[in-house]
């Protein structure tokens, strides 16, 4: 076989894993803190044949780091991050981090997320409040005051750069670097009576759904006349 169908096979692989990026996208574009998915271009090249041959690799996954818009709730216990840094969760995998501050108060007063995992402090500790008691202020610097009483503070965490992420529940991740507790303030902060929306662009979901489509046609009609002029190349030379 020739090696521009190889090529136009390649080609058409990556296609796909874009094409399941962008469903996924677009599925979440309602999701809470969701970080949309991208992937890297990524060539190889083979020199087996007799001239170099450039192929096309599914190329690797990975999340976006861009804030998505603060939409106002007014709910006391709803948070969002401003700046590059996430909140703490307490997992069974560990800690795990995400943009989503919906905060759910359990009967005795813990502050739990949407799929029940305690949020937690710079420490790794669990929060807890008293749930009988007035609506609590949390600060900029996450500090929780109730009825004047200090309650601790919810940890804002920053994830090295270029730190691999593996999304986990509650569209949280967890890095494979450490996590650090962010200190400073005036770079990243909360929000009380916001949550963060998703990041994900829909005109742009929508606009790489219609090139995805459009490059897998081009693709699929050139290695038919490429089967077409092999085709008909063995009907000539077989007389």
């Amino acid at each position: 076989m020739q090696s521009n169908v190889y090529v136009s096979i390649s080609g058409q692989l990556a296609l796909l894993k874009r094409l399941e990026t962008v469903a996924q996208n677009i599925a979440n574009l309602g999701t809470t803190g969701y970080r949309a998915e991208r992937v890297s271009f990524e060539e190889i090249l083979s020199k087996t044949a007799e001239t170099d041959t450039s192929f096309v690799s599914e190329g690797r996954s990975y999340i976006s780091t861009l804030s998505g818009a603060l939409e106002k709730t007014g709910n006391p216990l709803d948070i969002a991050v401003n700046g590059n840094a996430w909140l703490g969760i307490s997992t069974p995998a560990g800690i795990a981090y995400t943009r989503d501050g919906r905060i759910n108060l359990s009967p005795t007063g813990e502050l739990l997320s949407a799929k029940g995992f305690p949020f937690v402090d710079a420490g790794g500790s669990p929060l807890q409040i008293n749930a009988n008691g007035p609506r609590p202020s949390i600060g900029k610097d996450g500090s929780i005051v109730q009825g004047g009483v200090d309650l601790g503070r919810v940890g804002l965490f920053t994830i090295p750069e270029g730190a691999g992420l593996r999304r986990f529940e509650n569209g949280s991740v967890i890095p494979d670097q450490p996590a650090e507790a962010a200190l400073d303030y005036n770079s990243v902060s909360i929000a009380q009576g916001y949550v963060e929306k998703s990041n994900t662009e829909p005109v742009m979901e929508m606009t790489r759904l219609i090139s995805i489509q459009r490059t897998f046609d081009a693709i699929s009609n050139g290695v038919a006349e490429t089967e077409e002029g092999l085709a008909n190349a063995i009907r000539t030379l077989g007389g």
